[in-house]
């Protein structure tokens, strides 16, 4: 395959991923209960998901933002009761942040908004194409991963 062929590839791919991208969020966005984000629903899907305490360093790092990006989303998320953050009691300046059962239930209801939606399209492609698209997807993430600086 010709250089020229494979940027053209590249190009339309990533174009394609960014479009379904920013339609996604934006038909997520519109289902979520009031008042959540998808920042927030992310954070507290995850942290239900692990079933575990994180320190805000680390859902920065799996979510591939600056601490600060991170810290605005947790301090609303702790305003609004959805998570419990603590001190390390061995070391003081370290902080772990853990899914309340208030957030449980805002995740469980934003789920049950936004799992109709998904089902949808994957009703309407064909869960075998989606799932053969699932598994390219996952190994064009690790690749990225592997990548990154």
């Amino acid at each position: 395959m010709s250089s020229e062929k494979a940027e053209d590839i590249a190009v339309a791919l990533f174009g394609e991923l960014f479009m379904a991208d920013q339609l996604a969020r934006n038909r997520i966005s519109k289902v979520l209960p009031k008042g959540m984000e998808l920042s927030h629903f992310s954070v507290l899907n995850h942290l239900a998901r692990i079933n575990d305490e994180r320190t805000p360093a680390q859902l920065a790092r799996s979510f591939h933002v600056t601490r600060g990006a991170m810290t605005n989303t947790l301090t609303k998320l702790e305003w609004a009761g959805h998570v419990h953050i603590r001190p390390d009691w061995e070391d003081a300046r370290r902080k772990f942040v853990a899914i309340s059962p208030s957030g449980r239930s805002a995740r469980e209801s934003a789920m049950a908004s936004v799992v109709p939606l998904i089902a949808e399209v994957v009703q309407s492609m064909g869960a075998d194409r989606v799932r053969a698209l699932v598994s390219v997807l996952r190994e064009l993430r690790v690749k990225l991963e592997d990548d990154t600086p």
